[in-house]
Order: C-alpha cells, then sequence, then structure tokens
C-alpha cells in the first residue's frame, strides 16, 4: 500500500518563562498562500511544541532540558491501517531531539542557527475581523506575528519593566499600603447573580470562585530597586458575578444589560469593574466577571484608570493567567507571565455612571486566538485563573494591588 507523505501549514510563536525557560508552540492555520501541496495530504496540529530549561551546570558546562510533545492528526483513510506509517512517523518526531545532546557535545563552539525562512506574504494577512471598526489597529500591530516577532502577545515581564520610573530618592520603607478602594465592609453578595454558579468545589462544572490572592505575585514596595515581587495581599474589588453569554454576534457593553450584575450595584451606589472576554467563533461567546467596590478613592491609581483616556488604559490593564489543572501543552500555552492586554488584543472601554467595562477582543489577535483554539477545545476538563491589576510604574504606586481575581472550573461551552 502507498501512503502519501503530509504536509502542514502552521502557526509557531513563543515565550520566555520567568524561570529562564522558553516555551515554542505549533498549531495548524488555514492560509491562501499555503495550500496542500499536489501529491501530499494535509495533516493538522491540534497543539504541541518544546519546551527548552535550563538546568544546573555540571563541571562548569551549561546544560539544557528539551521537551517535545505533539498532538497531531495525521490525517488520510489509510494512517489507521498502516503501522510502518504511524511508527514512522512517530520516528520522525522523536529525531526531532534525540541528537541534540550528541550534536551539542561534539559541538562546543557557539555556532548561529539560521532562521527559519518566513513568507511575506503570510506574514501581512491580518486576523479575519468581525467587527471593521477595529481593522486598522488591527492590521499595525495583531498580526499572526508568523514572522518573527512572535510574543507580543504574552507579554514578558521584563518588557513591561521598561515602563517603570524610578525615583531618585534613596530606598524608603513604608509599611503603609494606600488602597484604590474606600470602606472594607463586606458586600453584600446575596443581591448579585449571574448564568454561572458559584461554587469552591474545583471539581464541580460550570462555576467560579475566588482564588487565593496570594498565589499571585505582583510587584514590591521596592520594585524600584531590586525588581522584587511579593504575594498579592487583599483584592481591591470583590468579585459578585459572573455571566456566560452567546449569540450569533460580537456582544459589546454588556454592563448596560437591564438586571446584570454592574446595574444592581448601580442601583446600590457602587461602583464595578467589568471584563467582557469575547470569543470569536461560528457563535460568539462573552465571558463576563463583576468586579464590585462601594466606591473608589478619589485619586488612586484605580480612579485614574476609570476615568483615563484609552492610551493610559492600554498602557496599564494587566492580566494574569494560570492553569491549576490541565494538560502540559494547555499550561505551557497559557503560562503564568503577565499580560499587558492592551499590548495584546483590542480593547474597548466603557466608562458609564457607575462601572467601568473592559470588552477583550481576543480575535483580534492571532496568536491570542490561537491559544484560546487549543484552550476552548478542552475547557471543559480545566481549572483556568484570571487576576486583573493596573500596572503600576512609578515608586509611588507601588506596591501593586490586584482589582480581583477569578477562578473557573470545567465550564461547558453548551451552558452559555
Amino acid at each position: 500500500m502507498v501512503v502519501w507523505p503530509r504536509d502542514l501549514c502552521y502557526v509557531r510563536y513563543w515565550r520566555r518563562n520567568d524561570d529562564g525557560s522558553y516555551v515554542v508552540l505549533f498549531r495548524s492555520t488555514e492560509h491562501p498562500n499555503c495550500g496542500p501541496q499536489p501529491g501530499f495530504a494535509r495533516a493538522s496540529i491540534e497543539s504541541g511544541g518544546f519546551k527548552i530549561t535550563p538546568l544546573k551546570p555540571v563541571n562548569g558546562r551549561p546544560r539544557t532540558q528539551v521537551q517535545h510533545l505533539m498532538q497531531i492528526d495525521l490525517k488520510g483513510w489509510g494512517v489507521n491501517y498502516v503501522t510502518s506509517f504511524q511508527y514512522h512517523s512517530v520516528l520522525q518526531m522523536l529525531n526531532c531531539v534525540a541528537g541534540l545532546r550528541e550534536y551539542f557535545s561534539q559541538n562546543d563552539d557557539v555556532h548561529t542557527i539560521p532562521r527559519i525562512p518566513v513568507m511575506n506574504t503570510m506574514a501581512s494577512v491580518p486576523t479575519v475581523r468581525k467587527d471593521q471598526k477595529h481593522q486598522k489597529a488591527d492590521s499595525k500591530t495583531k498580526q499572526a506575528d508568523s514572522a518573527n516577532e512572535n510574543s507580543d502577545m504574552i507579554d514578558d515581564e521584563s518588557e513591561d519593566d521598561d515602563d517603570f520610573q524610578a525615583p531618585e530618592s534613596s530606598l524608603e520603607e513604608d509599611g503603609n499600603v494606600d488602597s484604590d478602594a474606600k470602606g472594607s465592609d463586606p458586600i453584600d453578595l446575596s443581591c448579585f447573580s449571574g448564568i454561572i454558579r458559584q461554587d469552591a468545589n474545583e471539581k464541580s462544572r460550570n462555576s467560579w470562585s475566588v482564588p487565593d490572592s496570594n498565589i499571585f505575585k505582583v510587584r514590591s514596595k521596592n520594585f524600584s530597586h531590586d525588581k522584587s515581587k511579593v504575594s498579592a495581599g487583599k483584592y481591591l474589588m470583590e468579585l459578585v458575578a459572573a455571566d456566560w453569554f452567546k449569540d450569533t454576534k460580537r456582544m459589546d457593553h454588556v454592563a448596560k444589560r437591564k438586571g446584570c450584575a454592574a446595574q444592581v450595584a448601580a442601583e446600590k451606589g457602587m461602583f464595578s469593574f467589568v471584563v467582557n472576554i469575547q470569543i470569536p467563533g461560528s457563535t460568539h461567546h462573552s465571558l463576563i466577571l463583576y468586579f464590585v467596590t462601594k466606591s473608589l478613592k478619589k485619586g488612586s491609581l484605580l480612579q485614574r484608570f476609570a476615568d483615563g483616556d484609552d492610551d493610559f488604559r492600554n498602557s496599564r490593564l494587566k492580566l494574569i493567567p494560570s492553569v491549576p489543572k490541565g494538560s502540559w501543552i494547555v499550561r505551557q500555552s497559557v503560562g503564568s507571565t503577565p499580560c499587558l492586554l492592551g499590548k495584546a488584543v483590542d480593547c474597548s472601554y466603557i466608562r458609564g455612571p457607575e462601572y467601568i467595562e473592559v470588552d477583550v477582543d481576543i480575535g483580534s489577535s492571532a496568536v491570542a486566538n490561537g491559544v484560546l483554539g487549543l484552550v476552548f477545545g478542552v475547557v471543559t476538563s480545566l481549572v483556568v485563573d484570571m487576576a486583573f491589576l493596573i500596572q503600576a510604574n512609578t515608586y509611588d504606586e507601588l506596591p501593586e494591588q490586584l482589582i480581583g481575581a477569578a477562578r473557573f472550573s470545567h465550564i461547558e461551552p453548551s451552558a452559555a
């Protein structure tokens, strides 16, 4: 039996983690200039890639661990019947890493590895958009980064550090944390409701809870001097509800919906921070988080964000993601590196009388959309954390404080 060879069309993106490791990820895509070759069958990479981790040196020699994991559908009717072809395909993937140790042991000198050639015509094709007003911004900054810019999506913390304005004065010790939100009286949660129910049991399905804030690291008061980070401490706002909507079109400005948590909070004189994560597809989904506080402190960083312009908001709103429960591929794809949302995807801001809504268009970035495609396919088996904060860029704004965080467990797309 003759089996046709396979070809691929895929996007590649990478990031550097805080521990110095690199993650390189692949996912199949479609492109008009990369159709199947004659005589080939088009295979599909569901997910996978490499993790390159530095190890402790031995006898002064540097060491690196390379992990390779790939989930690929070879397609074609003959694959399940020709065991030799399956064996050959697995062997080809193993050969990608099997000889690395021997190769580098024979080549102690530093070599420049040639860059992988990229089709220029492919790098310039924008992501298909659902809203025409975003096309201009998308063409400037949110391409697949399929050339070699690669990782603007997952904003490396070292890049964010460049925005920090260190003070000229000497190190000061300040034990007082000036909270952005006023009042510490608990909020009555009984008046709030959403489609996703609250349940602290991570094994439950279609539920949300509030993770321990101390699992997240933020910039300390001394960050300008030693780049240190500390556990986040108390949240500025309280997560009161979460909604999970679907529609035939993208859903904008959800906080104006009558009866939603933001409207209930406004009726009680409280302020809401609403995050609307817009997930594109044949059916559009929106995951909405409602954070509430009794009032904002005038002149605080959070108040400046709420009343500032979009440039300020884009440069400050930060997401810290995490996947406490999920496969290796998903955890490596999502990572836990803080990301400035306004640099990664298109964000729209709606300032209401008693709320600020952030509409996060995941479809505006090919990289973000690729990660989402991987996560969304297995979301029913995942536990996902998302924490939000306003980045501190000056000494007076330190230490950073989390606006709030949410943990979602085993979300069912059909439950929207």
